[in-house]
């Protein structure tokens, strides 16, 4: 078992609310989370680029506690639901104190989740402060990267743009010479659910919200339609036609990368993505923009000298960075 106490500087509403909120949780935990606050109610947490947290809730009594099952997806060790998590909120002098308790474990689990949650409460009590607490250092490069790690991945940079955008940011020109900031995001949702069809997956748009919950809601609908239908066989394809599922999902990480640097720069925002995550969608990258310039891709361009893997991806795929 495995409990561990925190005191964050927020009432007990707020503290609630980042606890079991998709929006908030993206602020500490998880890169995507899908919540049906619910006894019974199931949720869908991607803790890190490749690894999916699962389970039902068992308990919710608002402003109190919340109990739920906890598992990973492809973890025949511990399944969704396989374990017990209880969270207890209560007001003290300086805010609401924090208790997590997770029980069910073996020696050796509740040995992982521990070094897990120490992590994640940690992030917890920066976010409680801060409001968010900014980049996870373990999402940065995944200990495997294949299409759909790196869609989590470079989603996860993409959000942390979205996040910073601020109203006058959305009319701001980006390198892409018919989108600002807000046409891009508006783009990127068209984008999601026609990734989505590809999968068979019905991609439902939030329409209220910020940018970056209405991104994050439908990709994580894209995503896991996607880890659901596997990367076998073929899909149909935008113009007709069929195309092979992995080249297809492969599509996702280079529009959700391409796009937060063309957000980036058209905002002055820092993007912060690992040189691995780079090079690994540079590759896909290379088998997508080819046949697609004219179209989807202008030329490629020269880099400038001592341009960083990012600027140099961008550069191949016939991006200039914004004149400052």
């Amino acid at each position: 078992m495995f409990t561990k106490t925190v005191v964050l500087p927020v009432d007990i509403d707020e503290a609630f609310a980042l606890i079991t909120e998709p929006e908030r949780l993206r602020r500490w935990q998880t890169v995507s989370a899908r919540v049906d606050l619910r006894v019974g109610g199931d949720y869908r947490w991607t803790i890190t680029p490749g690894h999916v947290a699962a389970g039902t809730f068992r308990e919710i009594e608002p402003g109190k506690h919340v109990v739920f099952g906890w598992g990973w997806e492809g973890h025949p060790d511990l399944t969704p639901d396989a374990s017990t998590v209880s969270i207890t909120v209560e007001p003290v002098a300086d805010g609401t104190r924090v208790t997590l308790t997770h029980e069910g474990l073996t020696d050796e689990q509740a040995a992982m989740h521990a070094e897990g949650w120490n992590h994640y409460l940690g992030r917890l009590e920066k976010a409680a402060v801060a409001g968010d607490a900014g980049p996870d250092e373990w999402s940065a490069a995944p200990e495997r990267l294949d299409e759909l790690s790196a869609a989590d991945a470079t989603l996860a940079a993409l959000q942390t743009v979205l996040r910073q955008l601020t109203s006058e940011d959305r009319a701001k020109q980006t390198p892409c010479a018919d989108f600002t900031c807000h046409d891009l995001a508006e783009h990127l949702f068209g984008s999601m659910i026609a990734f989505g069809s590809m999968a068979g997956v019905k991609v439902v748009n939030p329409e209220t919200g910020s940018l970056e919950n209405r991104v994050a809601t439908m990709a994580a609908q894209v995503i896991e339609g996607w880890r659901a239908r596997g990367l076998d066989g073929t899909v149909p394809a935008p113009g007709g036609g069929e195309m092979p599922a992995s080249f297809a999902a492969g599509i996702m990480p280079v529009e959700f990368l391409l796009h937060a640097w063309d957000m980036a720069q058209g905002s002055g925002t820092p993007l912060v993505v690992s040189d691995e995550v780079v090079a690994y969608v540079h590759k896909l990258a290379e088998q997508l923009v080819p046949g697609a310039r004219g179209s989807s891709f202008s030329d490629e361009v020269t880099p400038a000298a001592g341009a960083d893997p990012m600027e140099r991806l961008a550069a191949f795929t016939g991006r200039r960075p914004v004149a400052g």
